[in-house]
């Protein structure tokens, strides 16, 4: 009884025909395939006639693990091939792998990542002796470009050499232990007809070695724990998502590169290239001539030539497209030249080629295809595209609220908010939305599907997911998130954790945002609709407490503002405004912190002008002589940080109390030109906390004590950047001191 091993690198045309071919010639009784055996008995859904790229997506939720995984196909995958070629010749399909949640597979997010690239001395030895730079280029040299002929057993040898004596890791062993039996008992079972076995190459070794001895009988398929949620469903897939340089784990780079290759051959696939490159270089208003074209192809023949190649490779092609179409030095190593998703700093040019190679495919599922229970719950309710305005003082607003919060915390595309309800600032009751259409809404919605059967579900698991291991930022996060989402259940697990987190706080910037966040929930009941409101409230008596003695620990010299910092004490001085006498905040021990801070000159410049403007704000017109306190406190080295953390913390008192501007015209007047142009970037920061309206105030008013007449808005609409301005300033000061040295100017 004959049985054919091919071995196979996901995605590659050349072993999707070689398999095709295979299959159609021997006609087996059994086409055993590497896929998700859990699918076995769903094959006439996998073959119903979808356009391709698809792939199936498992979900995996118990109370300790969550997973997702992805088995994508494509028309080059060899996996595919075996499927319809074992199709049209009538034989037995069947996935032989464990399924896509079980444990040997739970640090695999795509099933067809490439087990060689785990053991890869032997491809680096073989990429040295063949010249070329990664694998992918080798794998081309190798296969996809050279003649068909003894294609199989060339692929049998590179494998062969890959895996070596190589010993794996227990999650291998366990898959091809299992594979092995599903070889077995088909082998028995077939009686005189031949078998087709078709895996990754790195397998392809062992399971000729255990399909010799064993147990025959059809193996079991395994079944999920019972407080496991799991769920497996087609996708639509697309190029992009195939492609290597986006982060794709497996297979080729360039899939539509490939697609073409294997549509219409290496040579019509290389023209296809240089088209796809032109066509999307010329819509993006990049020049490229007709001479460009011919030494692009003239140079890719060149190397092609050179390299041993009948027709231009895919990196040939590339290499010839840089050198006619880049003039630039290229600081970057080229993409194609190592593996993984495409970094930083490349070429446009380069850019825009590698996207052209992706192609733009989108693979569509047949009508007929069963879907989770959420995307019919969600389609039946999103509606089409369009801006929404909701009045959230409104019950049926706020719930149409809820449905599209819950699907921006799955992150459903095309559902963005624009504008609405921040953990900061008042109460907003009008919240605004963009729907847009999207090709990846569908297949998200799929994906989300293993959180639950309807939105309210589906967010509340993705949010109890994100409290796991979170940190205090993200803990209120999420808290803030279960309010927008309406999801009372779990806001009190998270106020459990935050309670815990907030006692153990070291950085009083997150300890800052989580009051700001928490207070907000506190003040607005009526509107988040939180529920344990005393809850809340000792929350917020905690962060209050914890801030104010990590803000007197603070120490450190000069520095430039720290925005978390500063934004911390605002949260501590509006929970005293708005929850002191609920909650019982001890205002007096708040004020004795800011004092001390305000006059020790070992805290840092920002701190102090904020512990300054928290006693100023709290007190009012009672605070004890304001002017004196800002004379003290002016260094011009770091004037720009103090007022960054006066102005967060007492603006208004600032603006509206008697002489305070002036004031601050004569601190600043009085700076020296170097000082000044020193402290202008932290000036500008520290103005920036006044909205434009009260900069036009204060310009009005600085013009009219120094000129008069002109408006504020003059002053703030200069013809220059602010930046410039300055570097011009500088620029006057040396040459002037430089005349001065000379003895060309004296006055």
């Amino acid at each position: 009884m004959a049985v054919t091993f091919l071995g196979v690198r996901h995605h590659s045309p050349a072993c999707a025909r070689l398999v095709a071919d295979t299959i159609h010639s021997v006609r087996p009784a059994y086409v055993l395939v590497e896929g998700p055996a859990e699918m076995n008995h769903r094959m006439d859904e996998l073959l119903l006639g979808h356009e391709l790229p698809i792939a199936v997506y498992t979900s995996y939720r118990d109370p300790e693990r969550r997973h997702g995984s992805w088995t994508p196909l494509c028309d080059y995958s060899p996996e595919w091939t075996a499927l319809t070629a074992g199709r049209d010749v009538g034989s037995e399909l069947r996935f032989i792998d464990l399924p896509a949640w079980h444990p040997a597979l739970a640090e695999v997010r795509n099933r067809y990542a490439d087990a060689e690239a785990r053991y890869s001395e032997v491809t680096r030895r073989l990429c040295r002796t063949f010249a070329v730079d990664n694998v992918d280029a080798l794998w081309d040299h190798l296969f996809e470009i050279e003649p068909a002929d003894g294609l199989a057993e060339r692929l049998a040898t590179y494998f062969d050499l890959v895996r070596g004596d190589t010993s794996t890791g227990p999650d291998d062993t366990a898959r091809e232990a299992y594979m092995a039996q599903w070889i077995r008992a088909a082998v028995a079972d077939a009686g005189d007809r031949p078998v087709v076995v078709v895996t990754g190459g790195f397998h392809r070794p062992a399971l000729i070695r255990l399909a010799e001895q064993g147990d025959r009988s059809w193996p079991d398929v395994p079944q999920p724990p019972a407080d496991a949620a799991v769920g497996s469903y087609l996708v639509p897939y697309s190029f992009r998502r195939l492609d290597a340089f986006d982060g794709y784990q497996s297979g080729m780079p360039s899939p539509g590169y490939y697609q073409h290759l294997w549509e219409s051959g290496p040579a019509d696939a290389a023209r296809r290239l240089t088209e796809a490159v032109t066509a999307r270089l010329r819509a993006r208003r990049q020049p490229v001539s007709t001479a460009d074209l011919i030494a692009a192809r003239t140079t890719a023949d060149g190397i092609a030539l050179m390299r041993g190649h009948l027709h231009p490779a895919r990196v040939d092609v590339l290499d010839g497209l840089a050198s006619a179409l880049v003039s630039e030095a290229i600081e970057a190593p080229l993409p194609w030249a190592t593996r993984g998703p495409l970094q930083v700093g490349n070429h446009p040019v380069i850019v825009e080629m590698i996207a052209a190679l992706s192609g733009d495919r989108v693979g569509r599922l047949h009508h007929s295809t069963p879907l989770p229970p959420l995307v019919h719950a969600v389609l039946a309710v999103l509606g089409g595209p369009g801006e929404e305005r909701l009045d959230l003082g409104k019950e049926a607003d706020r719930e149409r609220s809820h449905l599209l919060h819950r699907l921006r915390v799955l992150q459903i595309p095309g559902v963005v908010r624009t504008s609405g309800p921040r953990p900061a600032g008042g109460t907003e009751l009008i919240e605004r939305w963009a729907l847009t259409e999207s090709d990846d809404r569908l297949p998200a919605l799929i994906e989300a599907g293993g959180y639950g059967v309807d939105p309210q579900e589906a967010a509340a698991a993705a949010l109890a997911e994100r409290i796991t291991g979170a940190d205090l930022d993200q803990l209120a996060d999420v808290l803030f998130d279960t309010a927008l989402c309406g999801i009372g259940e779990l806001t009190g697990q998270v106020l459990d954790d935050l309670a815990r987190a907030v006692g153990a706080a070291a950085d009083l910037g997150s300890l800052g945002r989580t009051l700001t966040v928490v207070l907000a929930m506190w003040r607005h009941d009526d509107l988040f609709r939180t529920s344990g409101s005393t809850t809340l409230g000792t929350v917020v008596q905690a962060a209050t407490h914890r801030a104010l003695w990590l803000a007197e620990g603070v120490r450190g010299g000069p520095a430039p503002a720290d925005l978390p910092r500063i934004h911390a004490v605002t949260a501590v001085r509006d929970a005293l405004r708005h929850a002191g006498p609920s909650l019982g905040l001890d205002t007096d021990a708040a004020l004795g912190v800011a004092d001390r801070l305000a006059a020790c000159q070992e805290a840092p410049p920002d701190l102090r002008g904020a512990s300054l403007g928290l006693g100023w704000s709290l007190r009012g017109t009672a605070a004890a002589d304001p002017a004196r306190a800002m004379r003290g406190a002016f260094v011009p080295a770091s004037a720009g940080d103090w007022l960054a953390g006066l102005f967060a913390l007492a603006r208004e008192e600032v603006l509206h109390t008697a002489g305070m501007l002036e004031l601050l015209d004569e601190l600043v007047g009085g700076m020296t030109d170097d000082d000044f142009l020193v402290a202008l970037p932290a000036l500008r920061q520290a103005f920036g906390f006044f909205p434009p309206r009260e900069r036009h105030l204060i310009a009005t008013r600085l013009i009219e004590r120094r000129a008069g007449g002109a408006s504020g808005w003059d002053l703030m609409r200069l013809d220059a950047a602010p930046e410039l301005v300055a570097a011009g300033m500088a620029l006057d000061e040396r040459v002037e001191a430089a005349l001065r040295r000379e003895g060309l100017i004296t006055s």
